[in-house]
């Protein structure tokens, strides 16, 4: 009979420890917690626990800790035909970011005839999550105020009224707006117009203001143009209003990149050449921007700092208890492109 080969024993947090020449608790801070470590040491245990094949015992891991590492992410509705190129952008941020922190995303969505609320509460009671990433916030957003109410860990990506936590994050849109009609008044227009939606969504009333606060400030002729919804055909009919009208704008500042592609149409149709007749910038800077001809000029928003300063402020309530005391608010990325272009001939 054959002699039984005495068990191999697997690497254990020690051995990595030791041979990376740290303690026990950088590898689980390089684990379980990674922010808190600075970026040298990070690799350097990496590079360790790769080299000796190191793998947690993930579920001891949980009952230690109390926590599933698993975050939830109420994923907002969209057409599979035309889907949302920024929050898909701003998924994958929020899959890799949570991914370096150790923890997994997981996509929820109510059930037919079950509210928001309920959806929340039956992750909560089934202890499946250890706390929630919400985007698309709304002013008085109902999910806020009941994640609120429940105690249970949550991050925004959009701001919190002053009576719930503020562990939200945010782009500075009135800022990058401003800067945009900077830009404009530097290349020596003078009348300027925004189009923006009238949906009433708190960031395009921010761009809106923005825009304002701008005009105000370089002495401009400004007007607002809304656009009932984000249906094409009124995007086209209020852009013809507006260029067709007295004293029409030499420059035109889009709340979104979906309103500037109504004004390329318009323009076009009027024989106005967008960068020459009519400068145009815009906000998000969807992938098809930069293949419109010419390229639009728009303010990207930083998917990647905001998908980690939301796990990163989520994780200082799940693991340490701690809540930010304020938001963050970060700025955002203009991307000069040729429908801005060259100083204007008045």
């Amino acid at each position: 009979m054959a002699a039984r080969r005495p068990r191999e024993r697997g690497v254990t947090v020690e051995d990595v420890a030791r041979v990376a020449g740290v303690s026990r608790q950088t590898i689980s801070n390089a684990l379980n917690a990674p922010h808190r470590l600075k970026p040298e040491t990070l690799e350097r245990v990496s590079a360790v626990i790769e080299e000796l094949g190191y793998r947690p015992d993930q579920s001891a891991r949980s009952l230690r800790s109390g926590t599933r590492r698993i975050i939830a992410y109420p994923a907002p509705v969209d057409d599979p035909a035309n889907p949302n190129a920024l929050m898909g952008g701003f998924l994958e941020a929020v899959v890799a970011a949570s991914g370096e922190a150790g923890y997994r995303v997981l996509l929820v969505r109510p059930r037919p005839g079950q509210s928001q609320e309920q959806a929340l509460d039956e992750l909560i009671a089934a202890r499946t999550v250890d706390g929630f990433l919400l985007s698309d916030v709304l002013r008085d957003d109902p999910r806020l105020a009941h994640l609120t109410q429940a105690g249970f860990p949550f991050a925004a990506f959009g701001r919190t009224a002053p009576d719930q936590p503020q562990s939200w994050v945010d782009v500075d849109s009135a800022q990058a707006v401003i800067d945009m009609v900077g830009l404009v008044a530097a290349r020596g227009h003078r009348r300027v117009a925004f189009l923006a939606s009238s949906s009433g969504l708190p960031w395009m009333d921010d761009r809106r203001d923005g825009f304002l606060a701008g005009v105000r400030r370089h002495g401009l002729a400004g007007q607002v143009y809304s656009v009932p919804g984000d249906d094409p055909g009124e995007i086209i009919k209020a852009t013809r209003e507006l260029l067709t009208g007295r004293d029409r704008p030499t420059a035109i500042v889009a709340g979104g990149d979906w309103l500037a592609l109504g004004v390329y149409t318009v323009a076009r149709a009027e024989g106005l050449e967008i960068g020459t007749d009519l400068a145009v910038t815009a906000f998000d800077d969807l992938p098809v921007t930069a293949w419109l001809q010419p390229a639009l000029t728009t303010v990207r928003l930083p998917l990647h700092g905001i998908a980690k300063a939301l796990i990163s402020r989520l994780l200082q309530i799940i693991e340490d208890g701690v809540t930010p005391r304020a938001g963050l608010v970060l700025p955002g990325e203009p991307v000069i492109r040729p429908s801005l272009g060259p100083p204007h001939a008045l």
